[in-house]
């Protein structure tokens, strides 16, 4: 079967990617009416301490005992490894005041006895927010910048806006399944929307430039190669991805690959969908019907 009769009712397909696009957008704005932000976000973004211990336990067991003993508050306990083994805790909480910290000390060695050397890395709320702020303004502006130099490159309005619209949707249907899964990001996460960002862009680019600019092909050809070239692409990288979070065992490359991992889940929808039922509209409003294009 040619690819360009998959798409002989593009029309319809589309209407996937914007029921997803619609039930994102409803589910960030549930989350921001539940705490006041599109993102739940982690210590490191809000403020709070991160306390490295060489306690050997059950991170289970102590996440129930802290809040126990400090109602109301946000308590991460995660472990770390050294050859294989245990090596101790890593205990995230949203305290920032001197005697909140001595006293979780305390009642550590309390409960455990000796927990080893101690190592705190403070950050206070206004740095945690002050952060996050310039994050996502650098996100913003390096989305800006995409956009202008795809509507340089292509110097039409259509197909430039088709380019931005699936790698935007991308992003957005990214965010929803992080509030989803109600995953705490922490500012290395950050990063990851700026990879998913390029990641977004590049099957795009490639599609709209085989769809106009190599005409020398049949638009069927075109359409056909662009497909095999950029699923061949998403692919490999989320075989790459799956693979890296399968086998780190750091909670943030976790986070990142998981990002990834959801964005090009996102983006294969998005660009053999969304955007190429947009270039299939625009080349039928200005070479009549698909099947009379060449």
């Amino acid at each position: 079967m040619r690819t360009l009769d998959f798409y002989k009712h593009y029309k319809r397909l589309m209407i996937i990617p914007i029921i997803l696009l619609i039930a994102s957008f409803v589910i960030i704005g549930l989350k921001v009416k539940e705490t006041g932000f599109f993102i739940e976000r982690g210590i490191s973004l809000k403020g709070g301490i991160t306390l490295t211990t060489e306690l050997i336990a059950d991170q289970n067991s102590v996440t129930d005992f802290i809040q126990d003993n400090f109602e109301n508050r946000e308590v991460v306990v995660k472990s770390f490894s050294s050859k294989g083994e245990q090596a101790g805790l890593i205990i995230e909480m949203d305290i920032e005041d001197k005697k909140d910290i001595d006293n979780l000390i305390s009642l550590l060695k309390d409960k455990y006895g000796e927990i080893g050397n101690v190592s705190i890395r403070q950050t206070s709320s206004s740095l945690g927010t002050s952060f996050f702020n310039q994050a996502l303004k650098a996100i913003l502006i390096a989305f800006g910048l995409m956009a202008i130099t795809v509507i340089i490159y292509f110097r039409k309005l259509t197909p430039s806006v088709a380019v931005i619209f699936a790698a935007l949707a991308d992003i957005v249907g990214t965010i929803a399944v992080i509030d989803l899964l109600d995953i705490k990001l922490s500012t290395a996460s950050m990063a990851a929307f700026l990879m998913l960002i390029g990641y977004s862009v590049d099957t795009d680019i490639l599609l709209t430039t085989k769809m106009l600019k190599r005409t020398e092909d049949s638009l069927n050809d075109r359409l056909t190669s662009a497909t095999k070239t950029g699923l061949l692409m998403t692919i490999t990288t989320l075989s790459v991805v799956t693979a890296g979070m399968f086998l780190t065992k750091s909670d943030v490359l976790f986070q990142i690959f998981l990002i990834l991992l959801i964005g090009l889940i996102f983006d294969i929808i998005n660009t053999w969908l969304t955007n190429v039922g947009i270039m299939l509209w625009y080349l039928e409003k200005k070479h009549g019907k698909i099947e009379n294009i060449q």
